[in-house]
């Protein structure tokens, strides 16, 4: 057998070394560059996708978080409002854009949960073609009233619905909206007849109340707040399961004896299926980041708006689990989906 001699094998072991040495430099070398060649996120503008006209809720929510994620990354946030059908073309907008963290879409209530089973036609599934982030505030509904309706409370207004059954009409912001499914959801847990009246908007549903062409509504607490405040409107009770930080005197309505019922609409922030993992979870955290100042928190509790934030994944079972309970609800109130 061929045999190395004692200096062949120290000069074998010496080249191994040097070869070992020159790999972990070459390694160093190729990681560094990749490191380098990988630029910081955002290092332009982001697109900011709201389907949704200037000055509503959504609009609102989504400009305050775009301004502070903005100063955040030095970047600007820019709003593209895109509204029409109900939210659904700004939001196909956002599910069709690249998914490489440049285009962030608000979702909310509508776009992600009712439309989806109201509208048979929806030409994108949000629990397919969005890569949740996070949850961004809830809020609840609030059944109020026109101060001439006799009942202060939830229990009074059921004993009034039924003592003039078929008599008593509630606005809602517009056929499948939110609080029309509220309205059909409180009519079953409570066992009463209301005439469904369909408005264009939260503002000319409750303007309807104001002015005595309905008894009730199920209004954004965010948009009733104010005359609620003002006498214009007698509030009875909110939809959440626990009660807003903007009226705590006001009662829910699980606690006023419909056990379990619960409502609240919700903003969240979205991406498109595909955007890598490490931008999701990146822009998760700087928007707890921005969402946990004192200045956020007070600009959305005088809102009637209630900060909640959440993991993607959480907002994912959110989203289905809502779709799953709102369809129930749709099914039992015979409303077909168009």
């Amino acid at each position: 057998m061929f045999q190395l001699s004692g200096k062949q094998k120290d000069n074998e072991k010496h080249m191994k070394l040097i070869t070992n040495g020159s790999f972990a430099l070459l390694c160093a070398i190729t990681c560094t560059a990749t490191i380098a060649a990988d630029p910081p996120y955002p290092d332009r503008p982001v697109r900011m996708m709201v389907p949704f006209p200037p000055g509503g809720a959504n609009d609102i929510v989504a400009r305050l978080v775009a301004q502070k994620l903005s100063e955040r990354w030095s970047k600007p946030v820019v709003i593209d409002n895109r509204a029409g059908a109900g939210g659904n073309i700004g939001t196909e907008v956002g599910a069709r854009a690249n998914p490489d963290g440049y285009t962030l879409t608000i979702g909310s209530t509508s776009t992600y949960i009712t439309n989806v089973v109201l509208d048979a036609k929806l030409p994108f599934d949000p629990r397919r073609d969005f890569a949740p982030i996070s949850l961004i505030v809830t809020a609840p509904n609030i059944l109020v009233a026109h101060p001439a309706v006799p009942a202060a409370s939830v229990a009074e207004f059921i004993k009034f619905a039924k003592v003039n059954a078929k008599k008593i009409n509630y606005s809602s912001f517009g056929e499948g909206s939110s609080s029309h499914l509220i309205g059909e959801m409180f009519k079953s847990a409570a066992g009463i007849s209301m005439q469904h009246v369909p408005y264009k908007g939260g503002g000319p549903a409750l303007a309807a109340v104001m002015g005595g062409e309905t008894h009730v509504t199920f209004s954004n607490l965010s948009v009733a707040l104010p005359q609620v405040k003002g006498g214009k409107v007698k509030g009875i009770a909110v939809t959440s399961a626990k009660r807003a930080t903007a009226l705590p005197e006001m009662p829910t309505i699980a606690e006023s004896g419909l056990a379990g019922f619960e409502a609240t609409a919700s903003v969240g922030i979205m991406a498109p299926a595909g955007t890598p993992r490490a931008l999701v979870l990146r822009v998760n955290q700087d928007v707890h980041a921005v969402m946990g100042e004192a200045a956020m928190k007070e600009q959305f509790v005088s809102r009637g708006l209630e900060i909640t934030l959440s993991t993607p994944e959480e907002f994912a079972r959110y989203m289905r689990s809502e779709i799953e309970r709102w369809g129930k609800v749709v099914r039992e109130a015979g409303i077909r989906p168009q």
